[in-house]
């Protein structure tokens, strides 16, 4: 493991059950602003509907995905 790798999990380690919640909460909305951006680019002309739409689908996408490849011996 790298240094600066362990000072990051030293420094979690630290930090309270809400402040890693609050980490956690941050990183999904900011991967949701990504994805809804990458959807934005892709479908310019669609609405805010459209677009969490689409995420939603994507999502879904995602989690068939790993449930399938989990059932894979």
């Amino acid at each position: 493991m790298l240094e600066i790798d362990q000072l990051q999990l030293e420094a979690y380690r630290r930090m309270t059950g809400e402040q890693r919640l609050k980490i956690g909460l941050g990183l999904y909305e900011a991967s949701l602003a990504i994805a809804r951006e990458g959807i934005r680019s892709r479908y310019p002309d669609a609405s805010e509907a459209e677009i969490a739409e689409k995420l939603k689908a994507r999502i879904r996408a995602g989690y068939e995905i790993e449930s399938a490849s989990s059932k894979t011996p």
